[in-house]
């Protein structure tokens, strides 16, 4: 990754100032609102949306921008997702933990690229650490401490299954994912909360796998982080092995998630086709 890179700087820029926004709301008494059923908002998701879309726009005139709290509809939604280049914006992954104030949540953004992760940024607004990265040829990822301090990011070497630990949705733990336990031989599980922090946690070499059996996971909780895993040299399919399509149809992720740090990765979508169909 190119050392001067000033496109990944102006995101990490970007994400750093939204979640100065969301500190500053969960520094105070908020409302929590509800958008659908388990679907919550708060005041901090369209504020640091606003200020991403508009930072975007100023820093990338022209780009196509898909953000969670300002979705276009019908033909115009459809029309982004044909374009070269899409950003993906989650200004708040993870807001029942935010609810929950248990630190556990990220503002993410992510660049597609003809339809792959491309470019990413995960920020952790209650650590200060900004986790950044480029997959593909020369990709790279690193994590940026909150005083501005660099290292370089690399995903475990654990290629055992049963050595593996994963890491599982705080909130609940999905029936699905019992029978591919069993055959992996997995023992070691870790409950977190925000798919961005968890695949963060993979690309730090903490945790080695995640996944997620689909539900309602939508582009912008995936394109940021896979971009940083890649980056660090893991690697992130859909339950059947195949890349996530950043071209649609639609947004949601219903062919699910294997992200791992690579060693584990074709163990686990076989034990995933034959236990999950």
């Amino acid at each position: 990754m190119d050392q001067n890179d000033r496109e990944l700087d102006e995101i990490v820029r970007i994400a750093r100032a939204a979640a100065a926004i969301v500190m500053d709301v969960y520094a105070t008494p908020f409302a929590v609102e509800m958008k659908g059923p388990g679907d919550p908002v708060t005041r901090a998701d369209r504020e640091a949306n606003a200020l991403i879309c508009s930072a975007l726009e100023a820093a990338f005139p022209g780009e196509a921008i898909l953000a969670e709290e300002s979705v276009p509809s019908g033909d115009e939604l459809a029309a982004r997702l044909q374009k070269e280049r899409v950003f993906f914006v989650d200004p708040l992954d993870g807001t029942r933990e935010f609810a929950d104030r248990n630190g556990e949540f990220a503002v993410m953004i992510g660049l597609a690229v003809r339809g792959r992760a491309a470019l990413g940024v995960v920020v952790m607004p209650t650590t200060g650490e900004a986790l950044a990265g480029r997959a593909g040829e020369g990709g790279a990822a690193f994590l940026e401490a909150r005083d501005g301090s660099r290292r370089p990011l690399r995903v475990s070497a654990v290629s055992a299954p049963a050595d593996a630990t994963l890491i599982i949705s705080r909130s609940h733990r999905p029936k699905e994912i019992e029978p591919l336990l069993a055959r992996l031989g997995i023992s070691k599980v870790v409950p977190c909360g925000s798919v961005g922090v968890k695949i963060a946690r993979i690309a730090t070499g903490e945790v080695d796998l995640y996944v997620h059996g689909g539900g309602g996971a939508k582009l912008w909780d995936s394109c940021a982080p896979e971009a940083v895993l890649l980056g660090a040299g893991g690697s992130f399919t859909d339950l059947s092995g195949a890349p996530i399509d950043y071209t649609g149809p639609g947004l949601k992720l219903g062919r699910g998630i294997i992200a791992s740090n690579g060693a584990l990765q074709a163990a686990v979508v076989a034990a995933a086709r034959s236990e999950l169909g």
